[in-house]
């Protein structure tokens, strides 16, 4: 199994449109995130994390010809806009693709995507067969999916973990019961936005503490803002076993 790092970066990417800051100007591609989604390859197919509005993007640079579900986090913009890119999948493979989404996330997306589930469907839709995630282990493909709750301020969140990775996105907030869920795990990607408090994502430094206190071999960082510094330097002065993520990021398991 193959897990591909889409996108590592907040809401707005990086660069920000019209920042002047180092970070938003590096020539470093390590630099240059997209919005946070992941690949999932294995013999289960090809599953996707979140369908951010770089979806198409996002697909085209990794080389992706074939999906077989997505799973979704939450329904925030940033990780649904770009759903409807989905129908060039529906196209060339000549079926509905199955999303996979708390029944919150679900109601987003057919509010959202209206037009996809419609009693009249214009021609070239986006052909979604939403599938509801529970508290339970779930399975696409024989791959099984443990939902971890987490918190987002107050919204809740689903992180997932998949054999002995875990990934979680737009969290501050983690209960006992459910970090017993990720211990174990010989992965664990967290969000990090930067190193300033945040009323709803982990700062750097509570990030870096989640994966001590979980006693995870290797920690990566992702859904990172230009606040947090360039990754040259950011990078090597991060704990032994904690690194950030950069789009194009590829970790065999």
């Amino acid at each position: 199994m193959k897990v591909t790092f889409l996108g590592t970066g907040t809401s707005q990417g990086v660069p920000v449109i019209a920042c002047p800051c180092k970070v938003c100007a590096s020539p470093d591609p390590r630099d240059n995130r997209l919005r946070s989604s992941i690949l999932i390859s294995s013999d289960a197919g090809n599953i996707v994390v979140d369908t951010t509005p770089d979806f198409r993007y996002q697909m085209l640079r990794a080389g992706v010809k074939t999906l077989e579900a997505v799973v979704v986090t939450h329904s925030h913009k940033d990780h649904i806009a770009g759903m409807d890119d989905i129908r060039a999948f529906n196209y060339f493979q000549q079926r509905p693709i199955d999303i996979y989404a708390s029944d919150y996330s679900q109601n987003v997306i057919m509010r959202e995507f209206s037009y996809a589930f419609a009693d009249f469907k214009y021609p070239g839709i986006p052909e979604l067969n939403l599938r509801t995630i529970l508290d339970d282990p779930f399975n696409i493909n024989g791959l099984k999916f443990t939902p971890i709750h987490v918190l987002h301020h107050k919204m809740p969140v689903l992180g997932f973990r998949f054999g002995d990775f875990t990934y979680i996105t737009d969290a501050n907030y983690i209960a006992p019961e459910e970090k017993e869920k990720i211990k174990g795990s010989k992965v664990l990607v967290l969000n990090a936005l930067r190193r300033e408090k945040h009323i709803s994502h982990f700062t750097l430094d509570e990030a870096i503490e989640v994966g001590k206190e979980l006693d995870v071999p290797q920690v990566y960082f992702t859904h990172i803002s230009h606040q947090l510094g360039l990754h040259a330097e950011v990078d090597p002065s991060l704990p032994a076993g904690t690194a950030l993520a950069y789009d194009g990021l590829e970790i065999e398991l």
